[in-house]
């Protein structure tokens, strides 16, 4: 007698097309970005307003994680969009959206305030949007580890972890960038940005009250 043989179920079709969309819409995205960094490099000040009025809420979200003031957060993203316009002509195409550009200046901005004082990460929750909303991509284990929180237990377990675990906890899972972008904005391999990753997740999961972990 022939014995049945278990075939691991794939993704449904259906799944697969929405997660091909959600890719092209991104990949369309990213294109229109860089087609307005052109324009903008022509001097077209338009282009460059439609840039900033995309990524100003995530810049000053992710500053805002990272600093935990909410005025010192508007002039950090203020400087960051104004060193923008001043090297427009300098960037060109790397393989990522521009808004990772915007993130790296604004974080070289959050680092130079870091040396010069100290402070808490004391944040007003309701600035911050839900995480990973800027994603496209369906959440994976390290996702939902994020989403099991309210914002209130997220931001004091991030203020829990050490400064590179945090951002890379913020730019991954609440900015949504991916592990090529993440790594680019925080200059290292993606195979450190994995490794980092990893460690912060099983970092957080233990700053997690139980009745979430």
């Amino acid at each position: 007698m022939s014995m049945p043989i278990a075939v691991a179920a794939g993704p449904a079709p259906a799944t697969l097309g929405k997660a091909r969309r959600r890719a092209s819409q991104a990949d369309s995205a990213v294109d229109e970005n860089w087609e307005l960094v052109r324009a903008a490099q022509r001097g077209d000040t338009s282009a460059f307003a439609t840039l900033y009025d995309r990524h100003v809420d995530g810049v000053f979200r992710y500053v805002l994680l990272r600093v935990g003031d909410r005025h010192l957060a508007e002039d950090v993203t203020s400087e960051t969009f104004l060193r923008a316009l001043r090297r427009i002509t300098s960037i060109s195409y790397q393989g990522r959206d521009v808004g990772a550009w915007f993130t790296t200046i604004a974080r070289n901005l959050v680092f130079d305030h870091v040396k010069s004082s100290r402070f808490r990460l004391e944040v007003v929750t309701d600035e911050i949007a839900e995480p990973g909303a800027g994603s496209g991509a369906p959440p994976g284990p390290e996702q939902q580890v994020i989403t099991r929180t309210t914002n209130d237990e997220l931001l004091r377990c991030i203020a829990g972890l050490g400064d590179d675990q945090r951002d890379c906890i913020i730019l991954r899972f609440i900015q949504g960038y991916s592990v090529s972008e993440t790594a680019a904005i925080m200059q290292r391999n993606e195979g450190a940005v994995k490794a980092l990753q990893h460690r912060a997740v099983r970092r957080l999961a233990t700053l997690l009250p139980r009745g979430i972990r």
